[in-house]
Order: structure tokens, then C-alpha cells, then sequence
């Protein structure tokens, strides 16, 4: 059994932080590259950000060097760090994993707010 299971969104100002975390189980999270993706509602999913199992990493063009992923292999986690988080900012934001000759997997998502 494969899940994606995301954690720490959250309601926050702007300007403010937050850690999100995905916490993977069933693969060996080492063979897979990994992302984040956000979508708000009536606008198209986006990427975040990328690593990939050799931890070169891409990130949307939204993200101006305000956000970080990071990737722990042995603990099986992925993280999200992102700062000076914007009302635009506000969406589900998912994990997502692409391995070789076998399926994507996606997370249930975790909601970010980002309101005043």
C-alpha cells in the first residue's frame, strides 16, 4: 500500500511561514523523484517545486527564491519550506511522486490560507 500523506498547512499572514511536510509510505522514496503541486479553486494546477532522487531541484516561476524543497530518503519525507507566503500563495498543496516503470502517486493535499 503507497500513501502520500501531507501535513502543516495552515492559516497564516502575509509574510509569514510554513513548513509543509509529506510523509511517505510503501516505496522506497530513494527511486522516485518528487514535487509539490497547488491549485486553487478556478485556477489550474501548478508546479511548486521539484527534486529529483539525485536532489537537483526546479521550482515554479511564482516561487522567487522564496521556498525550499528538501528530501529525507531514509525517514521517507519530503519538505516544503516556504516563506513570505502572499495571499496568491492560498491553495491545496500536494505531494506527488514519479518513479521509473511504475505509477504516479499523489497525496490527499494540505490547505494553505494566506489572509490578513
Amino acid at each position: 500500500q503507497v500513501q502520500l500523506v501531507e501535513s502543516g498547512g495552515g492559516l497564516v499572514q502575509p509574510g509569514e511561514s510554513l513548513r509543509l511536510s509529506c510523509e511517505a509510505s510503501g516505496i522506497s522514496l530513494e527511486l522516485f523523484n518528487m514535487a509539490w503541486y497547488r491549485q486553487a479553486p478556478g485556477k489550474q494546477r501548478e508546479m511548486v517545486a521539484i527534486i529529483t532522487n539525485g536532489g537537483s531541484t526546479r521550482y515554479g516561476d511564482f516561487v522567487k527564491e522564496r521556498f525550499t524543497i528538501t528530501r529525507d530518503d531514509y525517514k521517507k519525507m519530503v519538505y516544503l519550506q516556504m516563506n513570505n507566503l502572499q495571499p496568491e500563495d492560498t491553495a491545496t498543496y500536494k505531494c506527488f511522486a514519479s518513479g521509473f516503470r511504475v505509477p504516479d502517486y499523489w497525496g490527499r493535499g494540505t490547505q494553505v490560507t494566506v489572509s490578513s
